[in-house]
């Protein structure tokens, strides 16, 4: 998706159908108009810088209906965090590691196999957490980097040039100087899945929009995307667990 410019991030609240619902405020700049996405986190609206914050909830309550409806669906697809205990079972393209702990000064996660190994001192969960994330991010690179070379020579592209995102929201994104985005967390969802993010980003380098050229560009090059995009928005949720 092209990108936009962040300037500010700030957290509101406004009353919609009697109740009282928060949301974060995203101003960026070379927007034009106001967007709206529920997701685990809430209510996100960006806008244009220079838009009043009159205007801005204007265009939130028209949408009312929509918020709510969403807000009551993400209710529903809340997903217990994740205990970090020995045996755990850590998602990773569309299957499981199975995390073995030992004792050690030092965190450090290395992989054997179907296992993700992890050295940190006894009953540091905060510790575990973190060399599991550092492993991902690690490993995210290469995996993410390796299949975008190979899809975009498939489509007949130059592969772009790939950058790891910490985004939680967001699975990926293409700007015009040919640099695609990819969340790291996307390493946890099925092969097919990460396919599909990969090639809607790959179509941007040819359509920096999302104009009908360019779905027709995400068809050729991933005929079955509308049964993966959907796959994908019913178990994202899933992918955010840490």
């Amino acid at each position: 998706m092209p990108t936009r410019e962040l300037v500010t991030r700030d957290a509101h609240r406004i009353a919609l159908g009697g109740q009282a619902v928060d949301y974060v405020l995203e101003r960026r700049r070379g927007r034009r108009g106001v967007g709206l996405r529920v997701d685990g986190h809430g209510l996100r609206v960006s806008a244009p810088v220079s838009m009043p914050l009159a205007r801005v909830e204007f265009f939130v309550r028209e949408s009312e209906h929509w918020v709510l409806r969403k807000i009551g669906e993400w209710s529903g697809r809340r997903v217990t965090p994740l205990e970090w205990r020995d045996g755990a079972q850590l998602p990773w393209l569309g299957g499981h590691l199975t995390l073995r702990l030992a004792s050690g000064e030092r965190a450090r996660a290395t992989r054997d196999g179907g296992e993700l190994r992890v050295r940190a001192p006894e009953a540091d969960s905060e510790a575990v957490r973190r060399a599991v994330v550092r492993w991902y991010k690690s490993v995210a690179g290469d995996v993410l980097s390796s299949r975008v070379g190979t899809l975009a020579a498939a489509a007949g592209l130059a592969a772009p040039k790939v950058l790891i995102s910490p985004a939680l929201t967001r699975w990926g994104s293409c700007n015009t100087r040919r640099e695609v985005r990819l969340a790291w967390r996307l390493v946890k969802a099925p092969p097919d899945l990460v396919d599909y993010v990969i090639c809607h980003e790959l179509a941007h380098l040819r359509h920096m929009d999302h104009s009908r050229r360019f779905w027709g560009e995400v068809e050729r090059q991933c005929p079955d995307y509308r049964r993966l995009r959907a796959e994908l928005h019913a178990s994202d949720h899933l992918y955010r667990t840490f």
